[in-house]
């Protein structure tokens, strides 16, 4: 077999694996109600002039950098700026904060700083096990910010910090991660209409 045969073949796969995950979403209604009440929950948030702070490590930091880039900039629609913060693009405060407590702190010290209650903690974790994104979420719900979840197999140990859960129950971290930025446009697309029309 050629290599572009080979390549074929793995592109084919992969496609008909994410395909799968999605097809298995559209089918798991948890999923469906958990997207519509969290994207609720950030609408109102919203319209109250809170703010969406969101985070994550590694793929899941880009992930949070998209989505707030949708709703500071925009997603689909010409319309006013939402306030989306990713906790996860200044590297001093990152270096600092991890340096002078720990890791697992870096996205709580956050919280504690710039979240006010009525805000929305919005963390995303692949296996649903990071424990800096724990921390955070334990601090949102003491200062009583909205705390909104994307993960992914079981949900992992977030799933009993949050408000709301939405987990791809698949073991495979791509298809997650796939999964995890079609939620998102999803979610970004629903607040457009929710809150503008």
């Amino acid at each position: 077999m050629s290599i572009e045969d080979t390549s074929l073949l793995l592109i084919k796969e992969r496609l008909r694996g994410g395909a799968a995950v999605i097809e298995m979403l559209l089918r798991d209604n948890s999923y469906l109600e958990t997207v519509i009440a969290a994207t609720a929950s950030m609408s109102k948030a919203l319209r109250s002039d809170h703010k969406v702070l969101l985070f994550g490590n590694g793929g899941s930091a880009a992930d949070a950098q998209h989505l707030a880039a949708e709703l500071s900039g925009r997603y689909l629609r010409e319309r006013p700026s939402l306030p989306g913060l990713a906790l996860t693009t200044n590297g001093s405060t990152l270096t600092a904060i991890g340096n002078d407590y720990s890791f697992e702190s870096i996205f709580a010290r956050q919280i504690e700083g710039l979240g006010t209650a009525g805000d929305v903690a919005f963390g995303i974790s692949t296996s649903g096990n990071s424990m800096n994104v724990i921390h955070a979420m334990e601090v949102a719900r003491r200062r009583k910010l909205i705390t909104i979840a994307l993960t992914g197999r079981d949900g992992g140990k977030i799933r009993a910090t949050v408000d709301h859960c939405m987990c791809i129950p698949t073991l495979h971290t791509p298809r997650i991660q796939e999964a995890h930025i079609l939620t998102g446009h999803i979610i970004c697309e629903l607040l457009e209409r929710s809150l503008f029309g």
